[in-house]
């Protein structure tokens, strides 16, 4: 494979096959560093402050070689450069070593009992969260449906059933402008579920603003008022990305949106910490939304951290539990049960403890996994349409805006006009649901079709589940679930905090209760026929075809139902729905599930588990970034101060002897390897004027400890900011007592699939490339191995390179 470099403009040009049809531009500049390119984000995923990580746009416009070159490109087609990665290596250098021998195992043993207690507030914040939630989505929704309801009863008489109409109209608007205002003017990083985005945060990615507190708010907020506004979403998965921010705030014991630090937990504030305890709090936010704390520790092993061990494994579930006890225990208290322990989670399939199953209905199981799968994949499709719709024509604000608003109102009318329709009348003794609608229906009967559209989203989960057999027309069924499937595809990617699992169950269990009713009436008065049953499995079916998850996803929905025997068919259904899911996907062209498809819609350079099939005769040489900007051990403070200014680096190799170049093979080399040094770390030697002429060298070098360098962390003061005048300049900086001295090399000659396994094990953050003289040749970083992509398609699979690009995200006009 052949790469063409456009050093000149900062573009690699790595995509041997024509490009398809353009969708957005790419606009490169010679000016950008990596914090200017995460500003100019801010359109997508939001505001900025002035540090390391975030500089002003006016940046570009004063440097004198600011160059700008558009490129059209599909952004599945590229890797953004915008997205840093997050450095799980440790740099042992003299301080770290130094901090580390004056412990004692008394620190070591304290330091993880400190864990322990982090992990504990974790989940008892997490489970607040969610309790809140729940009591906030139940108290406004109970509000809403009564008061349409004494509108629609008095309305039937008097002829004006267009008011209620209205009134349900006006509700979901209003709680949908509200949850729109909150993603699109404050926080972006807010909008949908957050599975995604927390997905690339534990794969390595930094994805600015996910983990914020102000994005914490809105998010609670946000579902709130989207549920509320009848969208075809649920509550379940932003608490996963919840559960992620109240544990990455508690673990760092500070607030930079809030400007609040206690000054406790001061050691975990590393990127390695920091993942660690987000990975406690996503599987805490599954624990929460489903009451499943084994369901929790899997899903943040199968679908977010790319680094385990078994002693997080412990903390992991250790937190998952203590979120699921205070939700129970808030739960009880709320309810007016006091420690009643029986609401484990935000939504509750019910008690399935009478439910059975016999060996002849399997393959009725395999069938609707199959199904469900194919349902999946065409729902991937159709959102991945609607997904570059609106990353073409949807930029403006005041769209993003009114669509969920426009979405919200036709939800509601789609509810209003089935039940004005399918006047599905049932005796009002086969219900104890409260919220009966009598509507056109005769004295003592009410309409079924309110069970599915006059309740809040878990409540008609449950119903579907749970009704007796006849409680539902085939008619209603079929003309529910095949407007459900539309709306939800249409929601999700809406600006509004917003989860798929939900609307993916209930799909799944309108369908599968039509599949019931086929059985029973296949085989009439037969016990074993429970449309619940297949309502069950098929909701199972569904949101396996669309998420395409597995291990998790069983032990999820066992925990739900708190039935093991239902294990089998549901493990069968769910790998059923991912094999047909992936091969129908690969034939329409998103052969994902969801969350990954929409990752790379955004251009994330994530890693797989494995790496490139069929790709061992690529080696270190073609994967490299070449050249390469390299440091001395001794460094004018001028020559750091310009260079920080001009590259986008964020690591640098370390070198002796570069005054004499040679060449190795084609490239040139650019010193004997020594260490590396990263960019914050040169900012705050420079802050704390560690330099050799200082008269205090001796002294302040000695008294440099890691804590210097963790205080800051993550956003660290812009080299703009750091003042040094100009005899300060001519100053040397001694970087070997700083420098990562053993950091992590390959030789030129090292495969890819060798390369992509210690790159993803380890995580780092770079890899130098030496040749058999020690010698720096390249760099190797994460966007080097994420630009090769397998791609399947009509049966074909093969190895292409993506674009990496320099620049920056803007909508097409």
């Amino acid at each position: 494979m052949s790469r063409k470099t456009v050093h000149e403009l900062g573009v690699y040009r790595v995509c041997t096959n024509p490009l398809p049809r353009p969708l957005t531009h790419v606009t490169t500049t010679m000016a950008e560093t990596s914090s200017e390119r995460e500003h100019l984000l801010a359109s997508e995923i939001g505001s900025t402050n002035a540090s390391e990580d975030d500089l002003s746009d006016s940046l570009k416009d004063r440097h004198p070689n600011n160059i700008s070159i558009e490129h059209t490109v599909d952004p599945e087609r590229f890797l953004s450069t915008k997205y840093e990665s997050l450095d799980y290596d440790i740099t042992e250098n003299i301080v770290h070593l130094r901090e580390e021998k004056k412990q004692t195992y008394k620190d070591v043993a304290k330091m993880q009992a400190v864990r322990w207690v982090v992990s504990l507030m974790i989940g008892v914040l997490t489970g607040l969260v969610a309790s809140f939630i729940d009591f906030s989505v139940e108290t406004i929704s109970a509000f809403k449906y009564s008061t349409i309801k004494q509108y629609v009863d008095k309305c039937i008489e008097e002829d004006c059933i267009y008011i209620p109409m209205m009134i349900w109209l006006a509700y979901n608007a209003l709680f949908c402008l509200i949850a729109s205002c909150l993603v699109v003017f404050i926080e972006p990083c807010a909008a949908g579920s957050g599975i995604p985005q927390i997905k690339c945060f534990l794969n390595g990615v930094k994805i600015p603003h996910v983990v914020r507190f102000k994005t914490l708010v809105c998010k609670v907020i946000g579902v709130t008022c989207a549920v509320s506004g009848g969208l075809a979403v649920g509550k379940e998965g932003p608490m996963i990305h919840s559960g992620a921010v109240v544990a990455a705030g508690i673990s760092q014991g500070r607030s930079t949106s809030l400007g609040l630090d206690l000054k406790i937990f001061e050691y975990f504030r590393t990127d390695t910490e920091k993942r660690d305890f987000v990975s406690g709090g996503a599987a805490a936010g599954v624990a929460a939304a489903f009451g499943a704390p084994v369901g929790g520790v899997l899903f943040s092993l199968e679908e977010g951290a790319s680094f385990w061990n078994q002693a997080l494994t412990w903390r992991i579930f250790f937190t998952s539990m203590i979120s699921t006890f205070t939700l129970n225990i808030m739960n009880s208290y709320i309810k007016h049960r006091p420690w009643d322990l029986s609401y484990p989670g935000l939504i509750n399939f019910g008690s399935f403890n009478a439910l059975t199953y016999s060996g002849f209905e399997l393959p009725i199981f395999v069938v609707m996994g199959a199904l469900g799968g194919i349902l999946g994949a065409l729902f991937n499709f159709i959102n991945h349409k609607l997904t570059l719709f609106r990353l073409r024509y949807m930029y403006y604000k005041g769209a993003q805006v009114i669509e969920p608003v426009v979405v919200s109102i036709m939800t509601a009318t789609f509810g209003f006009m089935s039940i004005y329709i399918n006047n599905d009348c049932k005796p009002n003794s086969e219900t104890t649901e409260e919220m009966r609608v009598q509507f056109f229906c005769d004295d003592g009967f009410y309409s079924s079709s309110t069970n599915l559209f006059f309740d809040t989203p878990e409540s008609s989960v449950k119903a579907l589940f749970h009704a007796v057999a006849g409680s539902f027309n085939v008619s209603t069924l079929a003309s529910y679930t095949a407007g459900y499937f539309f709306l939800a595809c249409w929601t999700y990617g809406l600006s509004v905090p917003s989860g798929l699992f939900i609307p993916s169950l209930l799909i799944g269990a309108g369908w599968g209760r039509l599949v019931g009713i086929g059985v029973a009436a296949i085989f009439p008065d037969q016990e074993w026929a429970d449309p619940g049953k297949y309502a069950l499995i098929g909701a199972a079916a569904q949101l396996g075809g669309i998420v395409r998850m597995t291990i998790s996803l069983t032990v999820i929905i066992v925990e739900a139902t708190g039935n093991v025997t239902l294990g089998l068919p549901i493990m069968l259904a769910l790998i059923t729905a991912k094999w047909f899911g992936d091969w129908v996907g690969t034939k329409l062209g998103c052969g994902e599930g969801i969350y990954d498809m929409h990752i790379h819609l955004q251009s994330v350079p994530v890693l797989g588990w494995e790496p490139p099939n069929l790709s061992s005769n690529i080696n270190a040489r073609e994967v490299m970034s070449h050249p390469v900007t390299v440091l001395h051990i001794k460094e004018k403070v001028g020559d750091i101060v310009d260079l920080l200014k001009k590259e986008v680096h964020n690591g640098f190799p370390v070198v002796d002897n570069l005054e004499s170049p040679q060449l190795s093979g084609s490239h040139r080399t650019f010193g004997r390897f020594r260490g590396t040094i990263l960019r914050h770390q040169l900012i705050v030697l420079l802050k704390l004027k560690v330099w050799e002429e200082n008269s205090d060298f001796i002294k302040l070098q000695s008294r440099l400890q890691m804590s210097d360098f963790r205080d800051n962390y993550p956003r660290y003061p812009p080299i703009h900011h750091i003042s040094i005048s100009p005899i300060e300049r001519n100053y040397t900086l001694n970087l070997e007592p700083f420098m990562n001295t053993a950091p992590y090399t390959v030789s030129e000659m090292a495969s890819l699939p060798r390369i992509f396994r210690l790159f993803r094990g380890l995580g780092l953050r770079h890899l130098v490339v030496v040749d058999i003289n020690n010698r720096v040749i390249g760099m190797v970083t994460r966007k080097d191995l994420a630009r090769y992509k397998v791609t399947r398609h009509n049966g074909e699979t093969k190895v292409e390179e993506l674009l990496i690009s320099h620049g920056v995200l803007t909508k097409a006009t």
